[in-house]
């Protein structure tokens, strides 16, 4: 009976916890995601004036909005473990990031992971799916400028020509630095099946911790911002700057291969879990960009994961690099005072507007 009322007692705190968690999330997006929209909409007489600062406001507030979803994560206990090449070196030049994808957790581990890497969050551009624009935060990422993509067959084709028009129009314009993409198109769960299918009718390997990527939007981003190159030199496009110098292979690990998902994040039910990042760094030059040598570098590096996963489901940590004889691990830590003061401007910003707000609605009415 005793050890009922126990069980009882602790998910009746599970739940209670996971309430108060709730509320604070709620009003933290109440008042964080109006308040960026209204800074914005006011300081479009300096986009017009001064567009480069004006994109340099928005950029740290919108990793100010990520710093506040990683401290959704942080206040539960769930941290991150970082492994392989070091990004910071990097973390001011042009790169695009390739990630496997097991859940929604994912984009929250990187939001997360990639706080403490110099300007990289606040000159990121995403490439997610479609239906996160109707999402609270997809207000957000319309303003920023990431792209939502529809997946499918019957979209495939114009999706790659609006993504190309986007980069165009959007990229350099707005001076990004790095695009984060998710090659594999959707969540392990729900393509695994479909791509060993596919693996097995065109001889190609079978990959259970990850599924064959999809070349279009890798195809499309590497040829549109590339280096642009004529007669083996750098070619001098307008604004551009160089292009593209690096692909960031990043690979996550959940233990015993449990994904995180949005709602643990927002609600901490799971215990205090270690997500663990492994970083891998190729130079541009070594990524071709002809379709069939494109398609085999890329599906190299999804065996590669698979190979990284496998071995951290088994040891429970990544392996040593090439040319090393031991794995080094680095925890990303978080800074408790930075996170508190940027909560602390979301609600006094919110409470700022709402006034401003009530204010103007009893002069004029």
């Amino acid at each position: 009976m005793a050890s009922l009322l126990d069980e009882a007692g602790k998910l009746g705190w599970i739940l209670f916890k996971a309430l108060l968690r709730f509320v604070f999330m709620f009003l933290n997006n109440i008042f964080a995601i109006p308040s960026y929209c209204l800074y914005l909409i006011i300081l479009q007489p300096l986009r017009i004036m001064d567009s480069r600062t004006f994109w340099h406001i928005e950029g740290v507030m919108f990793k100010w909005l990520l710093a506040m979803v990683s401290c959704w994560g942080w206040s539960a206990g769930y941290t991150v473990t970082e492994w392989g090449d070091d990004v910071k070196p990097i973390s001011e030049e042009e790169a695009m990031v390739i990630v496997n994808h097991q859940s929604t957790g994912d984009v929250c581990t990187l939001m997360m992971c990639l706080q403490d890497k110099g300007m990289v969050v606040r000159k990121m551009l995403w490439l997610m799916d479609h239906v996160f624009k109707y999402t609270n935060f997809g207000g957000v990422s319309l303003i920023h400028g990431d792209f939502f993509i529809r997946q499918g067959k019957a979209h495939r084709d114009k999706q790659l020509v609006y993504l190309k028009d986007h980069l165009d129009q959007i990229y350099y314009s707005r001076e990004r630095k790095w695009i984060v993409l998710f090659p594999e198109g959707g969540f392990l769960r729900k393509r695994r099946e479909t791509s060993q299918a596919f693996a097995k009718k065109h001889d190609l390997p079978h990959l259970t911790h990850v599924t064959l990527p999809r070349l279009g939007a890798t195809q499309v981003i590497l040829k549109t911002l590339g280096p642009q190159q004529e007669n083996g030199t750098l070619e001098a496009a307008g604004s551009k700057s160089r292009g593209l110098q690096w692909v960031v292979d990043i690979t996550i690990g959940y233990p015993k291969a449990r994904p995180m998902d949005i709602q643990t994040w927002i609600f901490g039910y799971r215990q205090p879990t270690v997500t663990h990042v492994h970083y891998r760094i190729f130079p541009i030059k070594d990524v071709p960009l002809e379709t069939e040598a494109l398609t085999d570098w890329l599906y190299k590096r999804f065996v590669e994961k698979e190979e990284l996963l496998a071995h951290f489901y088994e040891t429970g940590g990544f392996p040593p690099l090439k040319g090393q004889t031991e794995a080094v691990s680095r925890p990303m830590i978080v800074d408790p005072v930075w996170l508190c003061a940027i909560q602390t401007w979301a609600f006094a910003s919110g409470y700022m507007w709402y006034s401003l707000l009530q204010h103007a609605y009893c002069w004029f009415f």
